[in-house]
Order: C-alpha cells, then sequence, then structure tokens
C-alpha cells in the first residue's frame, strides 16, 4: 500500500488522515480555546450543558466498545472488521461521532465564546461530511450496509420509527 501513490487504497488512505486531522483542530478549538463574554448562560442552562457533555461522553465510550477491534480512527473499515448493528449501533450508524457532536455543544453552550461555538458548529458538519464519505466505504465493504443505512438513522435516534420495528 502506497500512502501517497495513484491507487484508490492510498488515495482513501490520505483523504481519512485528513479527516481525523481536521477533526482534531476543530476539537481542540472547542476545548482549548479561552471562554469567552459574547453571552452568559443561567445556572440551569449550564447544568443542563455539563449533563448533555456527560452523555456525550458516555455515548462516545458506548461506542468505541461496541466496536471492539474494528474500532479505527480513521473512516474506512479495518480490514478483519465486521458491521455492527447491535448496542447503540441499533440505534444510529455513527454514535461515537453522535458522543462527540453532544460533547461539542454541551462544551459550547456555557463558554460564552462565539469562537467556541462556531468550532463546535464546524466540527458537526465536519463529522457529518466525513460520515457520508465513510458510509461509501461501508456501503463498498459490508453488503448489508445499505439495509442497515436504510432503517438506523445517522446520529440521532428516531424512537417513533424504533417503535415501528
Amino acid at each position: 500500500m502506497q500512502l501517497f501513490g495513484r491507487d484508490a487504497h492510498g488515495r482513501d488512505q490520505l483523504v481519512a488522515w485528513a479527516f481525523v486531522l481536521v477533526q482534531l483542530v476543530l476539537l481542540a478549538a472547542v476545548f482549548l480555546l479561552p471562554a469567552g463574554g459574547d453571552w452568559t448562560t443561567s445556572g440551569r442552562l449550564s447544568n443542563a450543558a455539563r449533563v448533555l457533555s456527560l452523555i456525550g461522553l458516555a455515548v462516545l465510550a458506548a461506542g468505541l466498545v461496541n466496536l471492539g477491534r474494528s474500532a479505527t480512527p480513521l473512516p474506512l473499515p479495518v480490514k478483519d472488521g465486521e458491521l455492527r448493528s447491535n448496542g447503540l449501533y441499533r440505534y444510529v450508524r455513527h454514535p461515537i461521532y453522535s458522543g462527540v457532536m453532544a460533547l461539542a455543544v454541551g462544551s459550547a453552550i456555557p463558554s460564552g465564546s462565539i469562537a467556541i461555538a462556531a468550532a463546535a458548529v464546524a466540527l458537526i458538519a465536519w463529522l457529518a461530511t466525513k460520515a457520508r464519505w465513510e458510509e461509501r466505504r461501508l456501503t463498498a465493504r459490508y453488503p448489508g450496509y445499505s439495509a442497515y443505512a436504510a432503517r438506523t438513522p445517522r446520529f440521532i435516534p428516531s424512537w417513533r420509527r424504533r417503535a415501528r420495528d
């Protein structure tokens, strides 16, 4: 495998690493930029944001545990991985991304910083783009992925939809 070669696999590796690098930069912006004075939040809203962050962290961790050996930082299926559609993956296709999004929003709300809020919004948009790119590779790798994607929401569970299943 050539990292910078002309083959499709090499290009996919390069793009995958670019997705991860930009994601890390946006995460750093969300969590390392200084809080601002652009707005203030009430105690209740700040507490709700903290709870959202904790939920996000728990969802992220559970998603990693559910993936097991298929976990990778890259948005590419691992060679010997398997399609997961149990645990949190029964409710959403990308619970790790959902957890990161909740963590970012929960951090941005009480920050009082437009820059942090903008970084959180950019991170959510980036993860949505990354998920769509990744799903094309998952569809090619796993024969059942299209059917799984048709019945499972990408980031936010649809309880009404689940009730019909």
